[in-house]
């Protein structure tokens, strides 16, 4: 199985969708290898960063799930380093 690795940037804008936006990543958590939230208290919203090294199919859908909730964005910058492991 072909992995890369990626960078995953989550800005939240309702709150709401924090529980939400945690079950979507728990159920990746074998490809994520760190994660790191900044509640942004002054904007009212939080920053996760998410670094992953996984399929780039599994990368995409995680992506569209955490994306299609209501009041977050999502961005992906993917690294040119592939593995097969």
């Amino acid at each position: 199985m072909e992995t890369r690795v990626a960078v995953m940037s989550i800005i939240v804008e309702d709150a709401e969708a924090v529980e939400q936006i945690n079950a979507i990543l728990h159920e990746s958590s074998e490809y994520i290898i760190g994660r790191m939230g900044i509640p942004y208290r002054k904007r009212s919203i939080s920053i996760i960063s998410i670094a992953l090294d996984a399929p780039q199919n599994t990368i995409a859908a995680l992506s569209g799930k955490i994306g299609g909730l209501n009041g977050v964005s999502v961005k992906t910058a993917y690294s040119q380093v592939l593995s097969n492991e």
